[in-house]
């Protein structure tokens, strides 16, 4: 697959709320993320350490609603914009979350994910 059939098949399955499955079928075993913040979990490496990290979001979070738009592809990259209305558990106050996340393909997988917000 090309990187823009990645990127498509990807996002879209994003659009449908499949986030698990995307990171499953297209994240490579050694994938690094970077998060635009301090903390334990603004890098991870490894597929498990980045499941784990969104699995600690989905459950620190309160999700109303939200869209996520792209992809858009540029060599072997694409970006996907992220805008969510969500309840951080931790403070209680509704906030608006507007990020992007640059993903980085290798040899059919994604090896590296960065947001920026």
């Amino acid at each position: 697959m090309t990187t823009a059939e990645i990127a498509k098949d990807f996002t879209e399955l994003l659009k449908r709320g499949n986030n698990e499955a995307a990171a499953e079928k297209y994240n490579a075993d050694n994938i690094a993320s970077y998060e635009a913040m301090d903390g334990p979990m603004a890098v991870c490496e490894g597929k498990d350490t980045v499941k784990q990290k969104g699995q600690w979001w989905q459950e620190n979070h309160e999700v109303h609603g939200g869209s996520v738009e792209g992809p858009y592809v540029n060599g072997d990259q694409f970006a996907v914009r992220f805008k969510f209305d969500i309840t951080p558990k931790a403070t209680g106050e509704r906030v608006t979350m507007d990020e992007v996340g640059l993903y980085t393909v290798k040899n059919g997988k994604i090896t590296e994910e960065r947001f920026y917000y």
